[in-house]
């Protein structure tokens, strides 16, 4: 046996310990950084497709500039209805949502879900990218169980072992069955996937990136994907399926991909249950309704992301500012079709003045797209932001707040004409003892004087002139009064705004007091017949 020889270690000195803690503490932080993944720091990460078109790419990094920043506007539009819900909610809200969203459909001809409208829809989606808007499509999918078209709630008495709906459950063997290569509903899903991805090879060939948000609300269980995380046929086996069915065989590289799920409302739900991993998602999706914007689903994909940026895929109304103060990180939301009008308009207002909510026609959207645009070729968007008073308008009292004499002292109804160098108004107001009283004034829009009489024969002269933009009117007024041999100027100024995209027109008039009466600010809405 030999003899084990024993060391007798010297203590380390402590300036000698205070270095090594010193130098531990660097390598530790240094080696975090390198496990950290790069959009986690700030930077953009590459779309989880291989190849992806530089479309992709630059529409993908334009979303990573919005995280804690700013938060897009969008609405979704049933199949068979183009952009008909963008176009009402534009008109609605004074601003037009940035997100075009829309679906694959399922049902039969005729209808607003109408899987025939398919064709049309990649014009549409071709135009809106054109336009400036960016394409979001999700597909209500039928089930393989199935031939399109189908139903979106089962029928009464309907064969369950023959799902012909989109909400419903295919039995545990049939969901078995479709992530089973060689089997009869593998195929018939196969065929199913084809179609759409054909479709969204369409978009590719003309360049046109989508955010394509496949099996929607995955952790719920009222869609034949959903719902199932236990054992080896789960929902996420199917979303993966897909992945590679679309980005491995079809090779479509213009796809960002969003994993949707819904909220985690009760046991089953649980984000984690369904999260496929971060190569197989660009961006986290939530669907939301009924306001119910928990702070705890929020934090809860934050701790998924590793930094990947936050979307709501489909809101009933979206979020109050004070929901943004504490949940920054949402870079869109999508107000499903037919649910604009849930949110009252006194609630759109602090929508739209607050900055961190982007409109189409907003300069922060302008500005943050340049670059997108120019990888895809494309020119920056331009507003014409000049303005066209042309139109039947009628006074709005309880929109209006007007000083000295109230509405008796203001047109109620305004016929206006307006030509290239000049704006033709006709007046009429109320006289409560007669005939409505109708003036007729032609203003040269070159700032030059117009001149006329007014009340008390006073002398009137008049001056309009166009903002920058021509977006904006002016009108100066000079009114000499001549009391004896003391003639007395009363000088107000109005200011000619179209709000609502067109749809409002604002005259803000200041004046100064006369006679004794008290002048000051009036807000004077008409509203477009």
């Amino acid at each position: 046996m030999n003899k084990m020889k024993i060391i007798q270690l010297k203590p380390i000195k402590p300036t000698i310990m205070k270095h090594w803690n010193r130098t531990c503490i660097i390598i530790l932080i240094l080696c975090s950084m390198l496990s950290v993944p790069a959009w986690s720091q700030g930077k953009p990460a590459e779309p989880v497709t291989p190849n992806a078109s530089t479309e992709a790419r630059a529409l993908l990094a334009y979303f990573y500039t919005l995280s804690g920043k700013y938060f897009l506007s969008g609405q979704h539009n049933y199949p068979n209805t183009g952009e008909r819900n963008s176009q009402f909610a534009g008109d609605y809200i004074g601003k037009t949502p940035v997100v075009w969203s829309q679906d694959f459909g399922f049902a039969e001809d005729g209808d607003t879900d109408s899987y025939l409208a398919r064709p049309d829809i990649m014009k549409e989606a071709i135009r809106q990218h054109k336009q400036g808007h960016i394409v979001t499509l999700c597909w209500h999918a039928v089930p393989p169980t199935a031939e399109e078209p189908i139903t979106f709630r089962p029928l009464p008495g309907y064969d369950t072992a023959a799902l012909a709906s989109v909400q419903g459950q295919l039995l545990d063997q049939q969901f078995e069955d479709v992530l089973t290569p060689g089997t009869e509903l593998h195929k018939q899903w196969l065929k199913q996937v084809d179609v759409i991805a054909s479709f969204l090879k369409q978009l590719q060939e003309a360049n046109v990136p989508v955010l394509w948000r496949p099996y929607h609300e995955m952790n719920g269980d009222w869609f034949w994907w959903g719902g199932r995380y236990e054992g080896n046929y789960t929902t996420v086996a199917l979303y993966k399926q897909l992945f590679d069915r679309m980005v491995k065989h079809h090779k479509l590289n213009n796809l960002i991909w969003l994993w949707s799920v819904d909220r985690p409302s009760q046991p089953g739900r649980e984000f984690e249950r369904y999260y496929p991993g971060n190569d197989y998602l660009d961006m986290l999706s939530l669907d939301v309704y009924g306001n119910d914007f928990n702070q705890s689903y929020y934090d809860g994909l934050m701790e998924l992301s590793a930094g990947k940026p936050l979307v709501l895929g489909e809101v009933g109304n979206p979020p109050a500012p004070e929901i943004l103060d504490t949940q920054p990180n949402w870079t869109y939301w999508v107000v499903w079709a037919g649910m604009v009008r849930g949110t009252s308009p006194e609630d759109y207002e602090k929508i739209t003045g607050d900055p961190r909510y982007v409109f189409y026609e907003d300069q922060a959207y302008l500005d943050g797209t340049a670059g997108y645009r120019k990888a895809c070729g494309f020119d920056p968007i331009e507003i014409d932001r000049s303005a066209n008073f042309t139109g039947e308008w009628l006074m709005s009292e309880c929109e209006s707040k007007v000083q000295s004499f109230g509405p008796m002292s203001t047109p109620y109804k305004l016929n206006i004409l307006q030509r290239e160098n000049e704006l033709k108004v006709i007046s009429t107001s109320v006289v409560e003892w007669g005939d409505d009283a109708i003036s007729e004034q032609t203003f040269p829009l070159d700032g030059t004087d117009l001149e006329s009489t007014t009340f008390m024969n006073a002398r009137r002269i008049q001056n309009a002139y166009w903002s920058r933009e021509k977006d904006t009117l002016t009108i100066d007024s000079k009114v000499t009064f001549n009391f004896g041999e003391r003639p007395m100027e009363r000088i107000s100024k109005e200011v000619w705004t179209l709000k609502k995209r067109g749809k409002k027109l604002e005259i803000l008039r200041s004046a100064p007091g006369f006679m004794g009466r008290g002048g000051g600010t009036s807000i004077i809405v008409y509203n477009k017949l």
